[in-house]
């Protein structure tokens, strides 16, 4: 016979035989081209070979059987990412070669049709296969109602072997072996092994079945017995009963106001309980749920502490500064004893690591005489943790706000809700969803656990949130939030703190007296400034910590009686210095200006550096700098640029002239829109070659009209200011509402000076004033004179 030229595709454990039909979904990249081949070009034939080895993915010779089938593709629906395509068999075929070699192209195929044998021997074994198919009872794996009714009209004995094997649930290896035989005969003969190895089969299962049927009444036998030895004892009256224990909840449901609802339920899963035989699984799970619902606090409250002056004193007592949080927090509390309704917006602390969020709730708890109870949503991506799990789970629980009131045993707690900012969705659903009815005023008196299944009601719980940064919560739930923002503390807050809280602490919890270990203030600031680089005070309260162990360990070994601590000291037990705050120039310098930064760990000032040389006016930026860094530099040379003249600069510069703007500290990342007039007066000195005010920093961005725009963070750049000998900042005009939050020995030691435009900023900051100049462009006039002649 001669070979024939088709497009290939392979399968994974699907064959279809000649004369059927088979829906597969095909997604393969070559499969796909193979599939547009055959319809453009072959009058929709395609070759389909199974394949071998099931884990290739994509198969090469030696991975597919060498026989398969000419299809005919009847029909395609297209998805997003496959098709679905139905396949009729026309013939077997036997495959050749590949024309290219590669199983995407094409491959030469000879027909095999099938064989017929000796036709008496044929007419017995159709018989027989009908014979056997008769036999068949209802249910059986080769009973098909299709195939039967196949039989009744007189199916020819090669289209029968075919339409029986595609049907019916064969190993892949052997439904090949009925493809690679091309004799009726023997395919015949073929089914006939396999009908009578499954009725053999079936009898196994039968008598194995009926063993198993013969065990379980065994096993309701002995189930029926120990009920009976339950309810005998349950005559005797031993106290271990369920029995009992129903009677005790019922006693406990009579004796306590618990909700009406609440009883209703707890008495309909008590009576199912009871019912149960106690074999069964599920009475852990009704028991489970029971305790929870009794265990819950319903009505259970404390009396709040009514004494605003004595809440003041133990804010003031626990923490020091934070004046408009604890002034937040008595207008909340006043309101609650006006109304006796807590409908508010739900407090939301927000500020860096470290500055007392967490510490400051308990105080609250302290002050108010209220439980206290904390939820941490750190890496929370599951909604099931706030809102529980459906009764039906397996291990099912109460979601965290259950937990927590359960661990509360007051309707009232302080309930800590820490690290909002740090939720997370996916394919498990969307927890910061959830907490919107938690949140909500207007909605957490019907707050719905999936696991409780009753509404519980959360408005009399003062509820507390913390956040890093309010940017990562989402929209919807900080609009249910009250933010109040804590910003680091400056060095003499932090004096303070030490003072009055980290070392007592510290020195109580090491067995140390106030006379063993002295830090003066001086000390406390060296290691404030150069041993810790944070917005709050964990750092310095590890550093104490330090501190009083080493003491500790000096006492006893060296036999001292007190240790009085230095510089040298500190140097000796916790190493050199290994925080270096920026530094200000010590002499004024052209393209050198000082830029105040806004970090994690409060503020910091940055030494912006410019340079010229020849070049082809290439403006070349260094030091980590982010996009929003990058396009303030090259807004402030587009500005200088424009208004090069009223500057006193010649145009001529910059297109001869490469400049180099650098923030030193390369390794560490910068962005942030408050750069723009630092690098404007930076790259203005360089080209007019006036230097810089070194005693001077400043803050703002700009724009490409010489407009300054107000910044962020404007008290810890001013405390950084302050820090490094800064005597003198700039500041946006639209940041002189800020000056309120600056501490007064700052606006004592430091002159701010508001500007808006950037003409201000030059006037403040280089030492002397610009000259403009007027510049002829003579030569370009006398090129166009001459092409006026021409």
């Amino acid at each position: 016979m001669n070979s024939k030229t088709y497009p290939i595709i392979c399968t994974r454990g699907v064959i279809v035989f000649p004369g059927q039909e088979l829906v597969i979904d095909v997604g393969r990249a070559n499969s796909l081209k193979a599939i547009e081949n055959a319809q453009d070009n072959y009058n929709d034939r395609i070759c389909m070979f199974t394949q071998s080895n099931m884990n290739a993915d994509n198969p090469g010779e030696d991975d597919i059987y060498k026989v398969g089938v000419l299809c005919e593709i009847r029909h395609i629906r297209r998805f997003e990412k496959f098709l679905r395509i139905k396949f009729r068999g026309i013939e077997r075929v036997k495959l050749d070669s590949f024309e290219e070699g590669n199983l995407s192209e094409l491959c030469q195929v000879t027909m095999m049709p099938s064989q017929r044998q000796n036709e008496m021997e044929e007419s017995v074994l159709v018989r027989m296969v009908a014979q056997a198919f008769e036999n068949m009872r209802p249910g059986e794996k080769f009973m098909s109602k299709d195939l039967m009714m196949e039989l009744t009209k007189g199916i020819q004995p090669d289209a029968l072997t075919d339409k029986a094997v595609q049907l019916f649930s064969l190993p892949i290896e052997r439904k090949q072996q009925y493809l690679e035989t091309t004799g009726i005969n023997d395919r015949l003969t073929m089914l006939l092994e396999d009908i009578e190895k499954e009725k053999q089969l079936t009898e196994v299962e039968k008598r194995i079945n009926e063993t198993v049927k013969d065990r379980i009444d065994q096993n309701q036998k002995d189930f029926y017995l120990r009920e009976k030895i339950s309810a005998l004892q349950e005559q005797l009256n031993d106290g271990s009963l369920p029995g009992k224990e129903g009677d005790q909840i019922r006693k406990r449901l009579a004796e306590n106001p618990y909700p009406e609802s609440i009883k209703a339920k707890v008495l309909e899963e008590l009576t199912r309980y009871e019912n149960l035989p106690m074999a069964s699984g599920e009475t852990g799970t009704i028991k489970t749920y029971i305790d929870w619902l009794m265990d819950l606090p319903w009505w259970q409250h404390t009396d709040d502490n009514e004494d605003l002056e004595k809440v003041k004193e133990v804010l003031e007592e626990d923490h020091f500064g934070l004046e408009k949080v604890k002034e937040r927090i008595l207008e909340y509390l006043a309101v609650k004893q006006n109304t006796n309704s807590l409908k508010a917006p739900i407090i939301c602390l927000a500020g860096p690591p470290g500055v007392g969020k967490t510490s400051l709730a308990k105080s609250i708890a302290r002050a108010l005489d209220r439980h206290f109870v904390k939820m941490s949503l750190g890496g929370v991506r599951d909604e099931a943790e706030i809102r529980g799990h459906r009764r039906t789970y397996l291990g099912a629980l109460p979601g965290r706000l259950i937990q927590g009131m359960k661990k509360a045993k007051v309707i009232n707690p302080v309930f800590l809700i820490d690290e909002i900012d740090k939720m997370a969705s996916d394919i498990k659903g969307d927890p910061s969803a959830a907490m919107l009815e938690v949140l909500d005023p207007e909605q957490n008196a019907f707050f719905s656990d999936h696991y409780i299944e009753e509404p519980y009601d959360l408005s009399k719980v003062l509820f507390i949130a913390t956040a890093n940064y309010l940017e990562n919560i989402p929209a919807a739930l900080r609009d249910r939030l009250e933010i109040i923002e804590l910003s680091s503390y400056t060095d003499v807050e932090k004096i303070h703190i030490a003072k009055d809280h980290l070392i007592p602490k510290q020195l109580k919890e090491n067995g140390l007296t106030p006379e063993q270990l002295i830090i003066p203030d001086d000390m406390i600031l060296y290691l404030i400034r150069y041993y810790t680089r944070e917005a709050g005070v964990r750092q310095l309260e590890r550093t104490i910590a330090s501190l009083a162990r080493k003491t500790i360990l000096a006492i006893l070994k060296d036999k001292k009686e007190k240790i009085v601590i230095d510089k040298d000291l500190i140097k000796e037990w916790l190493g050199n210095e290994k925080v270096d705050y920026g530094k200000k120039e010590m002499e004024d310098q052209v393209g050198t200006v000082t830029g105040l930064a806004y970090t994690s760990f409060g503020g910091d000032i940055l030494q912006i550096e410019a340079n010229k040389f020849d070049g082809k006016g290439v403006l070349i930026l260094t030091g980590q700098l982010g996009d929003v860094m990058k396009e303030s530099a090259t807004i402030a040379l587009d500005y200088i640029h424009a208004n090069a003249n009223r500057y006193g600069i010649s145009k001529k510069v910059f297109g001869k002239t490469d400049i180099h703007l650098h923030v030193p500290e390369g390794a560490i990342p910068k962005d942030g829109p408050s750069a723009g007039i630092t690098m404007t007066t930076a790259l203005t000195s360089l080209l007019t070659g006036i230097p810089v005010k070194a005693n001077l920093a400043m803050t703002g961005e700009v724009t490409l009209r010489g407009n300054v725009l107000p910044i962020g963070g404007l008290k810890e750049k001013s405390l950084a200011a302050y820090r490094s000998g800064i005597t003198t900042i700039i500041i946006p005009k639209g940041n002189v509402k800020d000056l309120d939050e600056i501490p007064q020995e700052v606006k004592d030691a430091v002159n701010f000076i508001p500007v808006s435009k950037v003409d201000e900023v030059l006037a403040n900051a280089l030492v002397s004033p610009l000259t403009p100049i007027e510049e002829k462009d003579e030569p370009e006039t006398k090129e166009k004179s001459k092409e006026a002649d021409a």
